[in-house]
């Protein structure tokens, strides 16, 4: 998980992939969009293939941590 990343003023706080201007939330979407783990390292070559795993395990690690309410 050191490769994701939150700096205050730097996307509003959002964490981001070490320290590049790249959030969590962008590489998510574009992965639910329909990216491929190729098309996206194409476009930004300055990720690598373990920062999208990385956002993969933050992203569950963080839904693992959600609750549920009882009704």
């Amino acid at each position: 998980m050191n490769r994701i990343t939150l700096e205050p003023g730097k996307r509003g706080g959002r964490p981001c992939i070490r320290g590049l201007r790249i959030s969590v939330y962008d590489v998510l979407s574009m992965l639910s969009s329909g990216m491929t783990q190729e098309e996206i390292l194409q476009d930004f070559p300055e990720l690598e293939t373990e920062d999208i795993l990385a956002v993969l395990a933050f992203a569950a690690d963080r839904e693992h941590k959600v609750y549920s309410l009882a009704v």
